[in-house]
Order: C-alpha cells, then structure tokens, then sequence
C-alpha cells in the first residue's frame, strides 16, 4: 500500500510539472504535500527522493525540496557533448553489430511507439533517452553507458517540460531509421542520421510555454 502510494505521489509531480503546471524552482513543502494527498511526510519524503533521482527536482540541505530549474544553455552543450559521443557510438556500433543486438533495439523503439501513442509523457521520454544508453550497453561499454545515461538526465527535465508529442514521435521515427542503418551496416548512413537526430530533438524543443504556477494546491487540483 506504501509502496503505492509513493507511486502516486510521484506520478502527480511529475506530471504536474511535466504539464507545466508547477513552476521550476517551486518549493515542494512536504507538509503541505503530505495533506494534499493524505499520507504521511515519511511517504512525502521518499516520493521527493525518488524524484530527485530522476532530477526532476533538487533536494537542498536544511531548506527543502525544489522544482529543478534546467537551463537552455545546458542543454545546448548536453546534445553537443552527445553529439560527440555518440557520432562514434554510432561508428563504432555498426562495425561490431549482431542480429540479437538488432532485434534489442528493435522491440525497444516499439515500445518508444506505445509510450507515444498513449501519450505516456514521462514514459516516452525515458524511452527514447534509453534508447542511445541500450546501444552503448549492447556494444558491452559500461563507462560509456553511465556517461550517457548521466548526459540524459541532465537534460530530461528540459526535455520533459518542452518536447510537443509531435516531437516525441518524431524521434521515434528517426530511431526506427537509425535501426535500419545499423542492421544495414550501412555506417556513413547511421553515423548522419544520429548526429540529425541529435540536432533535430535539441531543434525541436519549444520554451514559449505558458508560465506555470508555483501554487501546489492549484498545480496538483
């Protein structure tokens, strides 16, 4: 029952912010979190550390728990540095690539395309960042996977908050090609669809949304 609970708990922040609803850098008091949802401020308080994990929020000693504030320009030099990275994930992937590895990507963009078409917000987003981390498991490369996946959370809030679902399918659709290129061998076409993929998420990301309430009552009604 905690444990379900807590779920709940996490799913209403995360979508209150997702849904602009909350405002980067509110403070999330855990009493006046733990009335909203009638359970105690243990549950609160492990919600809130689960949320930091995802750095959707930012834990500060002796003041609190806060709506994390991404900033524009770091995720600019986020997708940069993957950019990097990756482009040669990409060479390198095609040079060792094997059928298992391919039918691993592949059910995985299937699953991106279920998160998307169920408008699964939180859900599509984790997919299609893990989508670049499964390469770099695949390939049997532990540093790089953890560089990547720290890369990736970097940057989720901003991408949580300010890709369209349009976007989100968009990228799904290119990770579909980018499979193809892979199980092709084709790695001049695989390297230039990563780095446009790459580009095109980073493009495609919108920060003329509404600005968001800082009043939780309100944000999570």
């Amino acid at each position: 029952m905690e444990s379900s609970s807590t779920a709940h708990i996490v799913d209403s922040l995360t979508r209150a912010i997702v849904e602009h609803r909350l405002h980067p850098g509110t403070k999330l008091a855990e009493q006046k979190l733990a009335d909203h949802f009638g359970v105690s401020r243990t549950l609160v308080r492990q919600a809130l550390f689960q949320l930091s994990q995802r750095r959707l929020i930012k834990m500060e000693p002796s003041r609190g728990a806060f709506v994390a504030t991404p900033s524009v320009q770091e995720a600019q030099q986020v997708f940069e540095v993957r950019r990097m990275l990756e482009t040669e994930m990409t060479r390198a992937f095609v040079r060792q690539v094997t059928p298992a590895q391919i039918r691993t990507l592949r059910a995985h963009v299937a699953e991106e395309r279920k998160a998307v078409e169920r408008n699964d917000v939180p859900g599509r987003t984790e997919l299609l960042g893990d989508f670049h981390v499964r390469m770099a498991e695949l390939m049997g490369n532990r540093v790089l996977a953890d560089m990547l996946r720290e890369l990736i959370s970097r940057c989720a809030l901003i991408t949580l908050m300010y890709q369209s679902t349009h976007a989100a399918g968009h990228s799904n659709d290119e990770h579909a090609e980018i499979v193809k290129a892979l199980a092709a061998k084709d790695e001049a076409l695989a390297v230039r669809l990563m780095n446009e993929h790459l580009r095109h998420v980073m493009a495609s990301l919108t920060f003329d949304r509404p600005l968001p309430s800082s009043d939780i009552a309100m944000a999570l009604a």
